[in-house]
This record gives C-alpha cells, structure tokens and sequence, in this order.
C-alpha cells in the first residue's frame, strides 16, 4: 500500500513544501551562480528513471560549462578541480546542489528515496544490465537512497546496485524516514567523497564482474 500509492502522495506534497519553502534560498543560489560564472543556473543531464525512461535530472551547475568533455570527463577526484566554480565547491560541500531535484519529484521522475539515477551510459547501458540489476529500476529514482546512506562511494557499482535491490524489496515509510534522517546526518559530518571516490576507481580497475 505505501510503496503503491501513499509514497507517491508524499512525495508530491513534501516536495511541493519544500521547494516552497526553499524559494528564497534557491533564488539566492541562482543570483549568486548567474553572478560567479558564465552558463545556465541549473545543469540538465540525461539519466535513467523508472523502467530504464531516459529523463533530465535537474542540478544547480557547480562547474563550468561542458566540463563533462573536459579534463577527467565525469570523475571529480578533488574540491580543487578547476572545473568547480567558486559557489560550486560550497554547494557540492553542502549538497545543495542537489535541491532542484525536488522539481523532478513533483512532476514524478523521481521519489524522494530510491536508488539514485546513473547516467545512461555509466557504469553500464540499460540493456547491459543483467535481468537480476534490472530491478533497480521498477521504482523512481531517488534524491537519496539506501546506497547513499550506507555505503555512498566507498564500494563498487555493482555492490550498490545489490543494496538498491535490497531497499526494493523492503520498502517501508519507516525506512524512508531513516534514509531521510540519516542523509541530512551524513550532510552534516560529511566525509571526504573525493577519496571515497578515488577508492572505488580502483576497486573497480580490479573487479573483473561479467553482466
């Protein structure tokens, strides 16, 4: 009942409450980007959503513009990557860069909790995912999620991929609530996620994993 209908409620009008509760801050942060660097407000970017549906995930832009094609494409090993503009690094730090994603939740793209959405080319297609990683994708995508909040960047995509299956199969407004909890906990005392990344490159280099 909660995963079929009332998560889907919450999410449209927690959503909504939010992002009219957040206006003014957000209206900040547009001045403040418009102000600091040349290029759009918010950065659009093709990801895959429920059933493998290709939709664009809304972000305040923190680097500069067409930075996917420069230097290390989509990896940011380091704050000091000069792709990240000046009001970039403290939204990334804060995470709230991630805020206009409440866009995408009220319009149904997206839940507030779920397994985050994956480029569509990376780690792997929609169609290079085995029938078992498929299922990550019978429900929205989610501003966070159970991966996020337990082991963030620090194992494999594929080990991921396996805790989102887990939170699929379980889900329960109460774990929603901890997953919620826990994000703003995470935010708070915030780990370095540039060497959590770093780690998981080479976790990946050496994992010989056939899909």
């Amino acid at each position: 009942m909660y995963a079929r209908y009332i998560k889907r409620i919450l999410d449209f009008v927690l959503s909504l409450i939010a992002l009219i509760v957040l206006s003014p801050v957000m209206l900040v942060i547009a001045v403040l980007i418009k102000l600091t660097s040349k290029g759009p407000v918010f950065f659009l970017q093709e990801r895959l959503g429920k059933d493998g549906k290709i939709f664009k995930i809304i972000k305040f832009r923190t680097m500069i513009v067409n930075a996917e094609n420069i230097g290390d494409g989509l990896k940011v090993k380091s704050e000091l990557d000069n792709r990240i503009t000046k009001i970039g690094k403290i939204l990334r730090k804060t995470s709230l860069d991630e805020v206009p994603q409440l866009f995408n939740v009220l319009i149904g793209q997206m839940s507030l909790v779920g397994p985050r959405p994956p480029v569509t080319y990376h780690p792997y297609k929609y169609e290079d995912y085995s029938e078992q990683q498929r299922k990550r994708f019978t429900v929205r995508p989610g501003i966070t999620g159970l991966a996020q909040v337990k082991v963030r960047n620090s194992v494999t995509w594929n080990e991921r991929i396996n805790i989102d299956i887990k939170y699929i199969s379980n889900i329960t407004f109460i774990e929603d609530i901890k997953i919620i909890i826990n994000t703003i906990t995470s935010i708070i005392s915030r780990k370095n996620i540039y060497q959590e990344k770093q780690e998981i490159e080479k976790m990946e280099k050496n994992e010989n994993v056939k899909i």
